[in-house]
């Protein structure tokens, strides 16, 4: 079978090919602390600008009970992910344990305070008060603990695997929710 003469366009092709391939071999990739760092940061400063400009201004204006049910609902369901520490596939078999336990339990029972406060509030009772306290102490200690432990550890982002998104993107939220929650404990009631 006769071959047949490579094209100019094949043969820019393979130059563009090679190229690349030099390029991302010579590329230096940045270090995966310093990415999970910026990460959690930006997700941080991003959930106070919202909590700023948006849920503060809007929970102020309502009564303290309304706006503690919208803060304390959703971790009923976001809490439970923290679960997902504790399966091997979804995290590497090198996260520490000393990290995933806490962790994964910690957000466990954070959302299981999360519907008895929530239901107290929907329901007015006279502990409902007292059932968000129990939350949001037990809830952003358990955050906060969790970055105290993974420097502890000296936690490596790579072996959080899918659960990497949740500690940069979600905890940061979960964290501000934290703090508006506080904001409205404390606020006198009308």
């Amino acid at each position: 079978m006769p071959q047949c003469a490579p094209t100019p366009l094949y043969n820019l092709a393979q130059i563009l090919y090679i190229k690349r391939a030099e390029v991302s071999s010579e590329r230096q990739m940045m270090d995966p602390r310093a990415i999970f760092g910026i990460s959690a940061l930006m997700s941080l400063l991003s959930s106070i600008v919202v909590a700023a400009l948006f849920a503060w201004p809007w929970l102020r204006s309502r009564k303290r009970e309304e706006g503690l049910i919208w803060l304390v609902a959703p971790h009923m369901f976001l809490r439970f992910i923290g679960l997902s520490f504790l399966v091997p596939g979804v995290v590497s078999e090198s996260l520490p344990k000393a990290w995933a336990v806490p962790a994964g339990y910690g957000d466990f029972v954070a959302g299981i305070l999360a519907i008895f406060a929530t239901v107290a509030l929907a329901r007015a009772t006279t502990w409902a008060t007292a059932a968000v306290w129990i939350f949001n102490v037990w809830g952003a200690g358990d955050l906060l603990f969790a970055f105290y432990q993974g420097a502890h550890v000296q936690l490596a982002p790579g072996s959080l695997g899918a659960g990497f998104y949740l500690v940069t993107a979600i905890v940061p939220l979960l964290l501000v929710s934290h703090a508006l929650i506080f904001g409205l404990l404390l606020r006198s009631t009308p």
